[in-house]
């Protein structure tokens, strides 16, 4: 069975990678967004939910069997090794759905998955290109301020600090989108469209 071509967006936060792929979204290409999908698992799927209590403890559900995030965040905040336990039983998860998600999406040309965290294409994961959605620093916080106005400049520049720099994203980087409110996002969009529909065409 011919499976489509998969395209990972990432970027830090703020670089507006999630506009990027509600643009590739109306070309009517599939997206599916690894971050939130993990969110819907934590909440859904039997087998992790198990697997996150063995892990943290009854704690991480709340009585009616939501997750506990705030809980769960303040866990792992401080504690690398917990953070890394509870990533080991989140990514298979993630990784199982987003496979047959794929499958599901046999007839199209290329599907696009988002996630702020991303290897290189080919390295461990199933990616054929890495997009990177770019943004100077400061537009970033601009924006985040204004879609998330109680948070404070330090904490948004506490996330950035935390996430991978621009550096090191521009190395997984196949194609670069520049969403610097300078150059037209559409057309970089679209042109890499049209690429990724003759890429799989041959």
């Amino acid at each position: 069975m011919k499976t489509p071509l998969q395209i990972g967006v990432t970027g830090g936060i703020g670089s507006g990678k999630s506009i990027v792929c509600a643009v590739f979204a109306s070309l009517g290409i599939p997206v599916y967004a690894a971050d939130e999908r993990a969110k819907w698992l934590t909440e859904h799927d039997p087998i992790l939910k198990a697997d996150i209590q063995r892990v943290l403890g009854p704690n991480a559900y709340d009585a009616l069997g939501h997750y506990n995030r705030a809980w769960v965040a303040s866990q792992v905040f401080a504690d690398p090794a917990l953070l890394t336990a509870l990533n080991s039983v989140i990514h298979p998860r993630v990784l199982a759905d987003t496979a047959a998600w794929v499958n599901e999406q046999a007839d199209k040309p290329y599907v696009v998955k988002e996630a702020a965290l991303m290897k290189a294409a080919g390295s461990g994961n199933s990616l054929d290109k890495v997009i990177v959605v770019q943004a100077p620093v400061a537009l970033r916080i601009e924006r985040i301020r204004k879609r998330d106005p109680q948070r404070s400049e330090a904490e948004i520049q506490q996330i950035i600090d935390r996430q991978i720099s621009d550096d090191e994203r521009l190395q997984l980087a196949n194609y670069v989108i520049e969403n610097d409110e300078s150059q037209l996002l559409l057309p970089q969009i679209i042109r890499l469209h049209n690429d990724f529909l003759q890429q799989a065409s041959n």
